[in-house]
């Protein structure tokens, strides 16, 4: 396993970027976001899952577990190729201070669709591309969606079952749309490894996001049904999600479908080996989403409302890493290990070797054997001053009483004391920057701050809120943190040694 050097890291998702096209894209603002991390001696940028969202526009809920945002594709690029007219890109301007995604679903895909028309498509590397076959499933799935405007549990029996024929004529009939969803992932493949090179050169690591689950409505449910835990109509038996914890007191009902383990582990997980092998060329560093549901996951009936009733099954445990270093070597991954934990989980951290997540917004609690209190955090770890699930420090300050919000910084304060920083912060945003200071401070050979606590954001610009369906993965800069900020914030982290 790969020790991380010590460092510093900024999250912000690719949506978040300022820009004008109504969402953050690969474009201008993301290579000027990463020459704002090399002005604050940033080493770490992490993100989101980049992939293409569905209902309810989260990255966590995908059409295809290795697809790609098609919103990410930069209009000004396309433009720069000869696939984008100036009238068409003046039509898409859109500087709205949070993400649309009702609007962009109306007007992005029409916009890419023009691009498309002027895409040639005998192109020798597009040629190779879809000749790999890497996306023939998502395109297929992506056809299919299109014309019959359904999800993959009202396809009709002969493209539900994948009946041979029906599927060949599917892609002969409507060779046009299979390519345009093709060229989708192509264009997105070349814009994305552009701008990762990039930020590789300047000496920053990418940590990229993969969900732990896939969503039901996708071409990995589809074109693997064998894999997941499906009656014979192919709907879930039973779906993931958590029981009532620190978010929600009826826990939190995902609807996810299930890995049936037993049967990927008749093949060595090579579905899952092959997904880690795609996520290791998006990202320098793979964080895994709800780690803790490969030692043991929530089953909840598939029929329930909440994610009260559920029980603890056995996951696959260290046989998938076995299996995954086998194939692939040592991939360097994070290991988000949140939530209800038990022996089980802290046996599987402990054997892999990977660094699980400190959250200090969980640290204060005046209890001296919390596992987030800086004391107790050791090198093998990330610290977070909170994740795209927590509320901005200064949203989480602001909703604490004053008898809370004078214990929080009391407890804060004997924090950095026993670093040896002597600090005073009278106001709320002086006490975020305490807290992003404690972070640095801590042992963790990886501290990442949110770029909305940066910024001293209010609880209006937090990303998401567990258990809701609506209102989340909307926040956006109005414009690149500027100088100054860059250079406060290169002070702590020389002061702190990353």
């Amino acid at each position: 396993m790969e020790k991380f050097q010590r460092g510093a890291g900024v999250l912000c998702h690719i949506s978040s970027l300022p820009g004008k096209y109504g969402i953050g894209t690969f474009g201008k603002s993301a290579y000027e976001f990463a020459d704002f991390l090399v002005k604050a001696k940033v080493k770490y940028w992490q993100i989101l899952p980049l992939t293409q969202t569905g209902f309810g526009d989260s990255p966590y809920q995908s059409v295809c577990c290795n697809s790609g945002n098609p919103y990410f594709i930069d209009p000004d690029i396309l433009h720069g190729k000869g696939l984008l007219t100036d009238e068409e890109l003046q039509s898409i301007s859109n500087k709205s201070c949070n993400v649309n995604y009702a609007g962009l679903y109306n007007e992005r895909y029409k916009t890419l669709r023009k691009a498309f028309s002027r895409f040639n498509r005998t192109n020798r590397a597009f040629t190779e591309f879809k000749e790999s076959g890497e996306f023939n499933d998502y395109a297929l799935f992506m056809t299919l969606k299109n014309k019959l405007c359904c999800a993959i549990d009202n396809f009709p029996d002969e493209y539900k079952y994948r009946d041979g024929q029906a599927i060949q004529k599917l892609r002969s009939e409507n060779a046009d749309e299979y390519e345009f969803w093709l060229f989708l992932q192509f264009e997105f493949k070349q814009q994305w490894l552009a701008l990762k090179n990039y930020v590789n050169s300047l000496g920053i690591r990418i940590i990229g996001d993969i969900p732990l689950y896939v969503a039901y409505d996708s071409s990995d449910v589809w074109a693997n049904p064998e894999l997941f835990m499906l009656d014979e109509r192919l709907n879930p038996v039973a779906v993931a999600g958590v029981p009532p914890d620190y978010f929600s007191k009826t826990g939190q009902l995902w609807g996810n479908p299930l890995y049936d383990w037993q049967e990927m582990s008749r093949d060595n997980f090579a579905w899952w080996v092959e997904r880690v092998k795609k996520a290791s060329v998006l990202y320098d560093i793979i964080r895994i989403d709800h780690f803790r549901g490969l030692d043991r996951f929530y089953a909840i009936p598939a029929d329930s409302d909440t994610a009260q009733a559920g029980e603890w099954l056995n996951g696959p445990r260290f046989a998938l890493f076995e299996q995954i270093e086998n194939a692939l070597g040592s991939i360097p991954v994070i290991a988000e290990d949140l939530g209800v934990l038990d022996d089980g989980v802290f046996e599987l951290i402990q054997k892999t070797g990977f660094p699980g997540m400190k959250i200090l917004q969980f640290a204060f609690n005046g209890a001296a054997d919390n596992a987030y209190l800086p004391a107790n955090i050791s090198e093998n770890s990330v610290t977070y001053t909170g994740t795209h699930d927590n509320d901005t420090v200064l949203g989480f300050l602001n909703a604490m009483t004053e008898e809370e919000y004078a214990d929080f910084k009391i407890q804060l304060s004997f924090a950095l004391e026993s670093e040896g920083i002597q600090l005073d912060f009278n106001t709320k945003k002086q006490t975020v920057w305490a807290v992003i200071t404690c972070a640095l401070a801590t042992r963790s050979a990886l501290a990442v701050v949110p770029v909305q606590d940066i910024l001293c954001l209010n609880e209006k610009s937090r990303m998401n809120i567990p258990s809701t369906r609506s209102g989340n993965w909307q926040f956006r800069l109005s414009e690149i943190p500027s100088d100054y900020v860059a250079a406060k914030l290169k002070r702590l982290i020389i002061k702190s040694s990353r």
